[in-house]
């Protein structure tokens, strides 16, 4: 598992040091799930014409099984527009192998945590919590 520092540490070293919000942001998430087993730092685009569509790529991080490189899509659905790129580091929790992250995870971006320009959300299925940390440009608006 991987203590706060050692999270605030990557995502400084990965976002640069002009994220200021990162540390708000990734206590929050400490206070709520806890100790994380991985983070993955990537990057991902996103676009939206009425539906949108996520892609990224990036590098999961463990201190018991190494590094492995990981991929992630996703739609969105209802009335999108917009398109967006990113940094994003997340979070992994209750991770029993590395073969549980490669499934589908619900969310909802619209219950996102903002400050100071960075955002997390949520994404759960039965064995895995992933928490998406975000710095980008772009604009997406949608209901």
């Amino acid at each position: 598992q991987y203590t706060m520092q050692e999270i605030v540490d990557a995502g400084h070293g990965f976002f640069g040091e002009t994220s200021g919000g990162l540390a708000k942001v990734v206590e929050r998430a400490f206070e709520r799930y806890g100790l994380p087993n991985g983070y993955i730092l990537g990057q991902e685009g996103s676009g939206a014409f009425i539906a949108g569509v996520t892609y990224g790529e990036g590098e999961l991080h463990t201190k018991n099984v190494g590094q492995h490189s990981v991929f992630w899509q996703g739609p969105s659905l209802g009335l999108d527009w917009g398109g967006q790129g990113s940094r994003a580091m997340m979070l992994v929790y209750s991770r029993r192998s590395v073969p549980a992250l490669y499934g589908r995870c619900g969310g909802v971006s619209g219950s996102a945590d903002v400050v100071a320009g960075v955002g997390m959300t949520v994404l759960t299925d039965e064995q895995v919590v992933v928490v998406p940390i975000r710095t980008g440009i772009g604009a997406r608006l949608g209901i």
